[in-house]
C-alpha cells in the first residue's frame, strides 16, 4: 500500500493554495495519486470557479510540464484520482482504464440498501438529456453498465457498500444505487438530498490498484473517509 508523498527539497515548492502536496498518496517516476477533496471540480464547467486542473502546476516536482489527469472523479466524490506525469505514462494509463485493467473500490452510505449481502447490478445506461450528457438514466438501449457491491455494514436504516465499478460511465454507481432502491446518502440529484444544507455525497473512492508495469506488482492506494462521512461510516461500524 502506498505511503503518503513527501515533497522532494531539491526545487522549489510553489504556493499550494488548494493544499493538494498533502493530499498526495503515492508519487513516483511515472504517477501521482491524490486524494481530491469533495467540492472540488476536476475541470471547468458552465458556473466557473477554481478547479483541480487549474492547480496542476504545483504537482510538477520539477518537471518540465504539468502532471495530468488519467480519470476523472465528480465534483462531489473525494477519494483516489490518478495523475500521470508525462506522456508516455498518460498513455498507458489510458491503456489501462480502457481495458478495464483497473480495480477501483468505492465506499458509500445508502439510504435503506440490497437484501442480499453481496451481488451485482446491471442496468444501461445513456443521457437524460442529450445538452447535459452528465445527466444519466437508466435506458434499455443504453451503454452496458455493470457494478459489483459488497455490504460492510448495516444500521439504523443505511447501509455501508463497498462498489466496484466493471464498467465506467458518467455517474454510474450514484444511478445504479438510486434505481436499485438504496440511494447514496446525500445526493441532490438521483436521491432526495436537498441542493442546500444537505450532508454531502457519502461517496468516495476509498481505493485503486494499478498494473501499471507488468514486471512490477501492481501499484496500489488507499484514501481516508472525507471529513463528512465519517460520522455516518462510524455508525455503521467503521472505526478511524
Amino acid at each position: 500500500m502506498s505511503r503518503p508523498a513527501s515533497p522532494s527539497t531539491d526545487h522549489p515548492v510553489p504556493p499550494d493554495p488548494l493544499g493538494l502536496i498533502p493530499r498526495l498518496i503515492h508519487r513516483d517516476a511515472n504517477i501521482l495519486i491524490l486524494d481530491k477533496p469533495a467540492g472540488l471540480p476536476v475541470h471547468k464547467g458552465p458556473g466557473g470557479g477554481v478547479t483541480l486542473s487549474d492547480q496542476l502546476h504545483v504537482l510538477r516536482f520539477g518537471l518540465p510540464r504539468d502532471p495530468e489527469l488519467a480519470h476523472r472523479l465528480d465534483k462531489d466524490t473525494a477519494g483516489c484520482l490518478v495523475l500521470g506525469r508525462h506522456r508516455r505514462a498518460l498513455e498507458r494509463l489510458g491503456l489501462l482504464f480502457k481495458r478495464g485493467e483497473v480495480a477501483k473500490t468505492y465506499w458509500a452510505v445508502v439510504e435503506g440498501g440490497p437484501d442480499a449481502d453481496a451481488g451485482e447490478i446491471d442496468l444501461p445506461l445513456a443521457p437524460r438529456d442529450p445538452k447535459r450528457g452528465w445527466w444519466m438514466k437508466v435506458a434499455p438501449g443504453g451503454q452496458p453498465s455493470l457494478t459489483r457491491f459488497t455490504i460492510l455494514g448495516r444500521a439504523g436504516g443505511r447501509a455501508w457498500l463497498a462498489l466496484e465499478p466493471v464498467t465506467g460511465r458518467t455517474h454510474q454507481l450514484r444511478v445504479h444505487c438510486a434505481e436499485t432502491g438504496f440511494p447514496i446518502l446525500g445526493d441532490t440529484i438521483y436521491g432526495s438530498a436537498p441542493r442546500r444544507g444537505g450532508p454531502g455525497l457519502h461517496l468516495f473512492a476509498r481505493s485503486i490498484v494499478l498494473p501499471y508495469d507488468p514486471k512490477r506488482e501492481p501499484v496500489r492506494a488507499e484514501a481516508q473517509p472525507p471529513d463528512h462521512m465519517r460520522e455516518a461510516l462510524a455508525a455503521l461500524g467503521w472505526a478511524a
